[in-house]
């Protein structure tokens, strides 16, 4: 299953690349493509994942088809063979 995951801001830096096809054969849901991703380009990992909650929500905003997940099923959203993702990384501050 090929997924396409666009990457903006630090995350297309950290990886080099603003765009990559994933080869996910194993990425029922979103969850899972998140996985596949940070092992994949570690060096994101970071940027995405908060490790306090084990949650990639607090850290990026992440786009399925243009949808945001938080109106879809979450980190259960299922994918499907040729599925765009955007993932944006929050600004955190104050």
């Amino acid at each position: 299953m090929a997924i396409t995951v666009k990457l903006v801001g630090a995350l297309r830096h950290f990886s080099g690349a603003g765009e990559l096809e994933l080869d996910c054969s194993g990425c029922a849901s979103v969850g899972d493509l998140v996985d596949a991703l940070v092992k994949k380009v570690p060096e994101i990992e970071r940027s995405v994942i908060d490790r306090q909650l084990e949650d990639p929500r607090p850290n990026s905003l992440i786009l399925v088809n243009g949808r945001e997940i938080g109106v879809l099923d979450g980190l259960e959203t299922k994918l499907k063979d040729g599925d765009e993702v955007v993932l944006v990384p929050v600004v955190h501050g104050g």
